[in-house]
């Protein structure tokens, strides 16, 4: 042995060494209790000669450690002590903290590039060179550019509350507004339960005080509305669908098959017993005379069509959701913040070459910043405003209904959008 614990014999250790290369690819498949067979027996004749340790090389120990691991679980001889290393070869100005703070951050930020880059490259994850970039640039004028075009035939509108706030329609999930300023009128345990199926049942009146003020006829559409109107016209919307129960896009004048209503709808409705089907007069005529009303058929409580929590969404928005959205060469997103499911998760069924235009006072739907960074990889996850991999979405910030009246004019449809507008005044 030579200074510093080393084998002096170089051809025995790389013997050795061979050895565990080849242990690696044949023994791999012998019995736990063979491979540990292995490393016993020279223990036990140790003990027989009367020795408390081993005296072989920290090397051989290694190699003897080595060579009896079965599946990657490494077997140790139970009378081998820890050997602690030797540090006089370090300094401590070697550790310095503030160091190790900066080679951690650094080590942190290269492997997330790493995993980016190989899960890219390897597992060919979607990577943005496989997907063609629609728009020139991804800007506003990048959408309007497209819809000029010509290639454009299918969009697709998703709206939700903001587009009918300037109608004098309340949001009422917004604190200060609509039912949270209004509890002691409506006598709610929480503002929600005006809208839950079960507390319907119990206490109906609620809902027809608040359907008296709210209901469909007693608003006009905004300039949203129109805008959505005006994609109809030039035969460019495939479907229009919102979460709003208020039916202004039929006021707007759009067809009941362009408009697939989420979240139902005050058109028709229904005895809660036998399933009978009421005209919208009906239901209308009893509300505002104050009744509740009730089935002519059971005496049940009718409903208007519109989806209460805890129930399910309408059949025809499931099947529509399954043949528009592939069709779909632009989704424009308006006045929501795509925080209901499912609704919100629609942005993720178009194709993913597919711009999103986003017309709304703030950003959402947008994923998060780790998300952003392997946006592309796993498929889409919302919206990637805020991802340096974006290629497809755009967001006109600011009043959905001033978005919307911009839109018109930069598609040079200004007068026609006038003419709209003119027609809610008179």
């Amino acid at each position: 042995m030579s200074t510093g614990g080393q084998p002096t014999n170089n051809n025995n250790t790389n013997k050795k060494k061979f050895k565990i290369a080849v242990m690696a690819d044949t023994e791999a498949s012998k019995a736990p209790e063979q491979a540990s067979e292995e490393v016993k027996k020279p223990v036990e004749e140790t003990k027989a000669e009367g020795k408390e340790t081993s005296t072989a090389s920290p090397e051989e120990k290694k190699t003897e450690e080595c060579e009896g691991a079965y599946g990657g679980a490494r077997i140790r001889n139970p009378a081998e002590s820890d050997e602690e290393e030797d540090d006089d070869d370090f300094d401590d100005d070697d550790f310095d903290d503030e160091d190790e703070d900066t080679e951690e951050e650094e080590d942190k930020e290269g492997f997330m590039n790493m995993l980016q880059n190989f899960l890219m490259s390897k597992l060919h994850l979607g990577s943005q060179e496989e997907v063609p970039k629609v728009l020139e640039e991804v800007t506003v004028e990048g959408v309007v550019n497209y819809i000029k075009s010509g290639k454009c035939k299918n969009i697709i509108t998703m709206a939700g509350a903001g587009i009918s706030t300037s109608a004098g329609i309340p949001d009422f999930r917004t604190p200060g507004t609509g039912l949270y300023s209004n509890l002691e009128k409506y006598n709610l345990p929480f503002p929600e339960a005006i809208f839950d199926i079960e507390y319907f049942r119990n206490n109906p009146k609620p809902f027809f005080v608040l359907a008296k003020e709210l209901y469909p006829g007693s608003f006009a559409p905004t300039p949203s509305h129109w805008f959505i109107r005006l994609l109809h016209d030039k035969g460019l919307l495939l479907r229009h669908y919102t979460q709003n129960i208020d039916t202004l896009e039929h006021v707007a004048g759009l067809p009941a098959d362009k408009v697939v209503e989420a979240h139902g709808t005050f058109r028709t409705s229904h005895c809660l017993n036998c399933r009978k089907e009421y005209s919208q007069e009906w239901v209308k005529e009893e509300i505002f005379k104050d009744n509740i009303p009730t089935c002519t058929e059971c005496s049940g409580l009718v409903k208007p069509d519109i989806i209460f929590f805890r129930e399910s969404l309408p059949v025809r928005f499931f099947q529509l959701m399954q043949s528009d959205f592939p069709k779909c060469d632009l989704l424009i997103i308006l006045g929501t913040s795509l925080t209901v499911q499912p609704f919100a998760s629609l942005v993720d069924n178009v194709p993913a070459m597919c711009p999103r235009l986003l017309i709304n006072r703030e950003k959402a739907g947008t994923v998060d910043p780790m998300m952003a960074m392997l946006q592309g990889m796993f498929g889409s996850a919302g919206l990637a405003l805020d991802s340096p991999n974006n290629i497809r979405d755009v967001a006109l910030l600011g009043d959905c209904d001033e978005g919307c009246v911009k839109m018109a004019e930069y598609l040079g449809w200004k007068d026609d959008m006038q003419a709209l507008l003119e027609s809610t005044k008179k």
